[in-house]
């Protein structure tokens, strides 16, 4: 029961990863509040409180954080897993969609942030960022998801330093490729999709996919008590990926 007694903040919490961190936090001992943009979901236990929303949108970002005080009085994690990637030649992508993916991968958690930091009991609390593998290397066609995902990495080290001394400890866990529902949706869309799986998996180290868990298994570590004296660190789940 390593998070006996917490409270916790999900977002992204409708599937994959985020359902995955649910699943890990409850057991843990965890009282939840998970958000997402589906209007419900069916991984939520009764003690958890759901509330669906768009985070782009600064007011659903404060009223959320209004109700987490109103359900918790102080929240003492908070884990930022929502996302959005759009991929295609850098000259190619559209200015909105730019935009979405900025805002959807960075500006929402620095909203997240700037909202929740001031719940965090006096005695510290835990943010943990889930970024990417290509927020720390270049790659064809993720130019502006890599660049979003390098701004929530640095967006991550700043916020250590300038929480540090309220022991508000912010960390990332940099997922590589994992079976997730849309991963597995995009690869149904290719023309041989076993085949495409095989391409992606040669390219990591330890030629397979992460699972969801193993990924939730490092949000835990970063956490829980176990790394209290982690902040401002960038934990690769790649196998192996960025060590090229």
């Amino acid at each position: 029961m390593r998070l006996d007694k917490t409270t916790a903040v999900i977002t992204g919490a409708s599937s994959g990863i985020g359902e995955a961190v649910s699943s890990h936090f409850r057991r843990e001992g965890a009282r939840l509040l998970l958000t997402g943009r589906r209007e419900q979901l069916d991984s939520a236990q009764p003690d958890d409180v759901y509330l669906p929303g768009d985070l782009n949108d600064e007011a659903f970002v404060e009223s959320l954080a209004r109700q987490a005080a109103e359900a918790f009085g102080t929240v003492d994690v908070v884990v930022l897993n929502h996302g959005l990637q759009v991929s295609g030649p850098l000259t190619e992508m559209a200015y909105e969609d730019a935009k979405n993916v900025l805002h959807s991968n960075l500006l929402s958690a620095f909203l997240m942030m700037k909202h929740f930091a001031p719940l965090m009991p006096a005695t510290g609390g835990s943010f943990v960022l889930v970024g990417s593998r290509l927020g720390m290397v270049g790659k064809p066609d993720e130019v502006l998801y890599s660049a979003a995902k390098g701004g929530l990495i640095m967006l991550a080290k700043g916020a250590a330093i300038e929480w540090a001394s309220r022991n508000i400890r912010v960390n990332v866990v940099a997922p590589g490729l994992t079976v997730t529902p849309v991963i597995e949706a995009s690869f149904q869309r290719r023309p041989d999709p076993q085949a495409y799986r095989a391409e992606r998996e040669g390219q990591i180290p330890l030629r397979r996919l992460a699972t969801p868990e193993e990924i939730a298994d490092a949000i835990l570590f970063m956490a829980s008590p176990e790394s209290s004296y982690i902040t401002g660190a960038v934990l690769p789940v790649d196998g192996g990926y960025t060590a090229f």
